[in-house]
């Protein structure tokens, strides 16, 4: 067994540098930055990668990234997910993993990550590398860069541990969390890494729709295949009188802006309800603290459409 990264990043700060931000051992596995587009890559031992994104904030993609992940592993499938938000990383908290002092990834041999596993989803985030959930990320845009690529190529998603290291199968699905925005990282990732294809997380709102449809410009500028919308906070019901609400305007919104204009598949409708943020903030996210609730099935049901869109076959749910 090897240090924890997080133990071997305080001992090394000294070796910090814009070509291996993360301070990991290095066997020369790593390319350096070159002229032109980088050339895209398969991540190893995974065989569909996913890329969740909103290009606004706030409109709960994190969230919706989780949820999908645990649907596919609820579904059968061997699921993972890769927290890219650098500044804001949101997995550890989801997946109660956020407790820095017991939750440091280990290193294989070939000095790469090891994912931490919870909920039978393996996760990797930079939240698992900085310490102090409060510290600050404060690094420009190379290292930014550079640091997106180490995660994207430098976790082994076939390792485990429990103890120790082993090797253990691969992926069927690794979903990616991506920031929010349409700039150098968003870039970075999808010029770096073959994708299955991009799922569009929006609200009903005017401004998350103007948003989201940058992100779909985005996409489609890079040539990225786009899965479909996400309709989340689209419907809130008042527990006490059951009377339906639009709070953050008509989904119709949604579906003529995007959908439509665009030639994307309507996903489906998240509802606007407590009890997901609430099991989110306490790092459990809905598909496992209600399975067996609509909201949960809403999930999976997203789950298995973009299942369907990138040819994932048919499991038996476990």
């Amino acid at each position: 067994m090897k240090p924890s990264p997080l133990r071997l990043l305080q001992a090394t700060r000294g070796l910090f540098s814009h070509e291996n931000p993360l301070g990991l051992p290095q066997k020369g596995t790593i390319p350096r930055f070159q002229r032109g587009l980088p050339q895209k890559r398969r991540i190893p031992n995974v065989a569909h990668v996913i890329a969740v994104s909103s290009a606004k904030g706030g409109v709960g993609k994190s969230t919706i990234a989780a949820n999908l992940a645990l649907a596919f592993s609820s579904l059968g499938y061997k699921s993972g997910i890769l927290d890219t938000d650098l500044f804001g990383p949101s997995i550890p908290t989801l997946f109660n993993l956020s407790d820095g002092n017991t939750n440091n990834p280990l290193l294989t041999e070939k000095n790469q990550l090891v994912p931490l596993t919870n909920y039978g989803v393996k996760t990797m985030s930079m939240g698992y590398l900085v310490g102090e959930e409060s510290a600050p990320l404060v690094w420009r845009g190379p290292m930014l860069l550079k640091a997106v690529q180490q995660l994207l190529h430098e976790v082994d998603w076939a390792a485990t541990t429990s103890g120790s290291v082993s090797r253990g199968s691969g992926l069927d699905v690794l979903v990616l969390d991506l920031p929010p925005g349409t700039g150098d990282i968003q870039l970075s990732i999808t010029q770096q890494v073959e994708l299955s294809g991009a799922v569009i997380v929006t609200t009903p709102h005017t401004l998350a729709i103007k948003d989201a449809v940058k992100g779909v410009n985005m996409f489609n500028k890079v040539g990225v295949p786009l899965l479909g919308v996400v309709n989340n906070m689209s419907l809130y019901t008042c527990p006490c009188c059951g009377e339906k609400s639009e709070v953050f305007g008509s989904s119709e919104g949604v579906r003529k802006k995007v959908c439509e204009e665009y030639g994307m598949e309507y996903l489906g409708d998240v509802p606007l309800h407590g009890k997901i943020g609430e099991d989110g903030s306490e790092g459990r996210p809905t598909v496992v603290s209600e399975p067996t609730s609509e909201r949960a099935e809403i999930f999976r049901e997203i789950a298995r459409l973009v299942g369907g869109r990138i040819g994932l076959g048919e499991k038996t749910a476990e």
